[in-house]
């Protein structure tokens, strides 16, 4: 019995053994060795190692993907015309030298990323610096991010590197400080409404020109119409006098005749017409008393 007690006890030992000396790197990390306190070896490659246990030798792990930072503060920069302005922005970078990053960082990722945070902070503050808002919010923009990438790059690659690669960095949202962005949205108002009336007091004036335009080119439309319709009036009421002259020269009698009846027909017009007159004495009546006008004087 105590045979098997010590047989089961030495496996316990072995398999803690193996525990503590065997270790498993993943492709997505890197393995840090310590041999007592001192890094002793970086496994860059996956798969199952082997170290001593401890307290001999210890293992750490260190993400070796591509990571982001984002901003953590919303504190306002100065602009190059005094502007005060909130920027976001985000950087990508990976560790690609583990011992220098231990030595000059710290030993977990959360260590870059705090350092990291202040060198780019301080680098888009010293650009944006240089720069207008409008260079901010125009193609400008890709020029200040690559100078700022240029300037943490310098950083973390001088005299102590910090074994880290800054892929990219960018700027996600440019915007005014909470107390000027209001009266800059009322001033940006304004002048749309300055410049919407302009427009409308422009549109008014062009509107009233082409009105004054159409009535003027209506007035002359209707005056040559009347000018020419009085031309063929006056030529058909001649052509008429010519016509009626004509006719009434060849039968006198009859001209005479036809006048006293459209006399007739004119001076009675409505039943209610009166006239006070002698029928019997009147030369206008003579047609009713079936005379005949005096006839014209042979030639």
């Amino acid at each position: 019995m105590n045979r098997v007690g010590f047989i089961v006890s030495s496996l316990l030992v072995l398999l803690a053994l193996a525990s503590s000396t065997l270790f498993v790197v993943d492709q997505r990390q890197f393995g840090v060795v310590y041999a007592l306190g001192q890094i002793k070896e970086v496994i860059t490659e996956p798969g199952l190692n082997i170290k001593l246990p401890p307290p001999f030798q210890n293992v750490s792990y260190i993400d070796k993907r591509l990571l982001t930072l984002d901003s953590a503060d919303n504190e306002p920069m100065l602009t190059a015309e005094k502007q005060r302005v909130v920027i976001d922005w985000y950087v990508r970078w990976r560790i690609t030298d583990p011992t220098e990053y231990i030595r000059n960082v710290g030993n977990n990722e959360a260590a870059g990323a705090s350092q990291l945070n202040r060198v780019v902070r301080n680098a888009f503050q010293e650009e944006i610096n240089k720069r207008t808002v409008k260079d901010l919010l125009s193609l400008k923009r890709e020029a200040l991010m690559a100078d700022v990438k240029a300037e943490v790059l310098g950083k973390v690659r001088g005299d102590k590197p910090w074994g880290v690669d800054v892929v990219d960095v960018r700027i996600t949202r440019a915007d005014y400080v909470d107390a000027i962005t209001e009266s800059v949205y009322r001033r940006m108002e304004a002048e749309r409404k300055r410049v919407a009336n302009e427009l409308r007091s422009t549109g008014a004036a062009e509107g009233e020109k082409i009105r004054a335009d159409a009535d003027r080119q209506r007035e002359i439309t209707v005056a040559n119409a009347y000018r020419d319709a009085q031309k063929i009036k006056g030529e058909g009421d001649a052509e008429a006098a010519r016509i009626y002259a004509e006719a009434f020269g060849r039968d006198p009698q009859f001209a005479q005749f036809y006048r006293s009846l459209e006399a007739y027909k004119a001076s009675f017009s409505k039943k209610s017409d009166v006239m006070v007159v002698d029928p019997s004495s009147s030369e206008f009546f003579k047609v009713f008393r079936g005379q005949q006008a005096p006839a014209a004087a042979k030639k």
